[in-house]
């Protein structure tokens, strides 16, 4: 990234079906780049043994969530397993506006949402596994679900993956290092992307001004 240009911030989306591993992606991810920062979205589930609040979520109440989406403040929302999750559009803005690049691990419904706003400043990719089969074995292993709610879990997955066309990127993830690796080339790539680089014209300008100065003192 070129340090001398001004550059628009992007929304980094990265979904899957539940145990497919977009949890452990963007862990890695954001322990490897210290550009990259974390939506943290609110929620009405409880935390896990192993969850801060303000860090991983923010922990509201259902009528305070529902307060929020009456008054407009979420960029996106949804219902998801019983509980609701949503993004503030205050957290969106902030950091497009500051050239800050925000991950966000939400599922298709909230991608579509941010969709309407901002499509331009939004890179989506999709996670797949490679086999059902390991999808199963992912969602058993992690011991944090109920029996009844990795069935639902394993349910929703095949509506789930339904909408990867909807992304820009899809990755099939059988190797969790690869598939770090693979995202990582893919945010790099996308912030050199032209239209990102808000002051490109005027850098262009001052290099073209520099040229045509040195061009005059020579002739």
């Amino acid at each position: 990234m070129n340090n001398h240009i001004k550059r628009r911030g992007m929304l980094i989306i990265i979904s899957s079906p539940s145990g497919a591993g977009k949890t452990s992606a963007a862990t890695a991810l954001l322990q490897n780049d210290p550009n990259l920062h974390i939506s943290v979205s609110a929620t009405t589930r409880s935390p896990r043994s192993d969850e801060q609040h303000g860090k991983d979520y923010l922990f509201i109440s259902e009528n305070e969530f529902l307060h929020h989406c009456d008054h407009g403040s979420f960029a996106e929302h949804a219902k998801v397993f019983g509980n609701y999750y949503g993004t503030f559009k205050t957290t969106v803005d902030d950091a497009i506006e500051n050239g800050r690049d925000v991950l966000f691990v939400i599922d298709w419904q909230g991608t579509q949402q941010l969709s309407q706003s901002y499509a331009h400043d939004m890179v989506r990719i999709f996670m797949l596994p490679p086999t059902f089969e390991d999808l199963k074995i992912r969602l058993t292993k992690r011991n944090s679900d109920s029996l009844d709610v990795i069935n639902q879990r394993l349910l929703k997955a095949t509506d789930e993956m339904s909408h990867w066309a909807e992304y820009d990127y899809v990755v099939i993830n059988k190797d969790l290092d690869q598939t770090i690796e693979a995202i990582h080339d893919i945010i790099k790539s996308e912030r050199l992307r032209r239209r990102r680089q808000i002051d490109l014209m005027h850098f262009v300008n001052t290099l073209r001004e520099a040229g045509e100065n040195y061009a005059k003192s020579n002739n």
